[in-house]
């Protein structure tokens, strides 16, 4: 485990900008956010390919992808994603999809025999439900999963298992960062399979434009988490490609925790709703407190720029901009 030695005989990822490096999963919230930040830095050979293009489930057309492509790297930030309720209503779709894309995206990348590293994204789920507090990584696989979306994590951790599996039986170098809760441009604000953070914004954001006198919300405000804007993760994410080709995964988050209710009040101060906050106590929370022990990232010299605030305000931007402006 630890960084790259000097001894290693290839250019760094950062040196090497001219090299094809496949992004999966461009279109969503983590994967736009890295091809931006691939594109601000210089690399000239990013590869990516849409669903319509590509299916990552289907194993022919990710081996055929790999064999054409010869891609020298791989940021895997393809996943089928939700939340509480898109967990608990499609959990057949939630672990096939998953187990699917990443298996056969890393079996592909060591077969076609050009990727020299690949990165999985997984999730901080991964972990269980009363894991220590702050969450380090050694905590994976020591209690049970929270019940509500155990079969995305299941699908996570067989992931992280199968880079350790592949770097110990294959030498291939495959490494896993497991971010903290997301958000940012590009997020999923659909009503029903959207995360807390873009759920609460869509909700204030309508009920500010229907005149709605209160907004409802999930829960009791009470569990803790932490959020990193997606822009702090896509640096943690060319970071660690860059610099690291460990065994064990590492955690990336901001280090510091809000509860649901201080979350939704800023929403609430950042949308401008005037209205009334009522929690629905009979619904669930989810995890009570969830926060990622970010210290062996931080410690290699990676911090995170982004403060919540300032997040906040220019995702709601981007909301107004792209999802209510393409509605009318």
């Amino acid at each position: 485990m630890g960084t790259v030695s000097t001894a290693d005989p290839h250019t760094s990822f950062l040196a090497d900008k001219d090299a094809k490096v496949f992004v999966a999963g461009h279109r969503g919230l983590v994967g736009s956010a890295i091809l931006r930040h691939l594109l601000s830095l210089g690399f000239t050979n990013v590869v990516v390919r849409t669903h319509a293009e590509l299916d990552l489930t289907r194993q022919s057309d990710v081996e055929a992808f790999f064999a054409a492509e010869l891609p020298r790297y791989v940021v895997l930030a393809a996943a089928k994603v939700g939340g509480i309720h898109a967990n608990s209503t499609f959990p057949a779709d939630f672990i096939a999809a998953n187990l699917q894309i990443q298996t056969n995206v890393v079996d592909a990348a060591l077969k076609c025999g050009s990727v020299r590293k690949l990165l999985f994204l997984g999730s901080s789920c991964i972990y269980p439900k009363f894991a220590p507090q702050p969450i380090p990584e050694n905590s994976l696989l020591s209690g049970p999963l929270e019940p509500t979306n155990e079969w995305y994590a299941v699908a996570k951790i067989a992931g992280i298992k199968m880079c350790q599996a592949y770097r110990i039986q294959h030498g291939f170098d495959a490494i896993s960062a497991m971010p903290t809760n997301l958000y940012g441009p590009q997020d999923n604000f659909h009503p029903e399979n959207s995360h807390v953070l873009p759920a609460l914004i869509r909700r204030f954001h309508e009920a500010m434009a229907s005149n709605a006198a209160e907004v409802v919300v999930w829960g009791t405000g009470s569990p803790l988490r932490e959020f990193l804007h997606v822009d702090d993760l896509a640096d943690a994410v060319i970071f660690l490609m860059d610099q690291y080709s460990g065994l064990e995964h590492v955690n990336v988050g901001s280090g510091s925790e809000v509860t649901i209710k201080e979350l939704a009040e800023l929403v609430k101060e950042v949308v401008g709703f005037q209205g009334k906050l009522v929690w629905d106590s009979s619904k669930p929370d989810g995890t009570p407190r969830k926060l990622m022990d970010s210290s062996k990232i931080q410690d290699m010299g990676w911090k995170p720029k982004v403060p919540l605030k300032e997040g906040l305000v220019e995702t709601y931007k981007w909301y107004v901009e792209n999802v209510i402006s393409a509605k009318k």
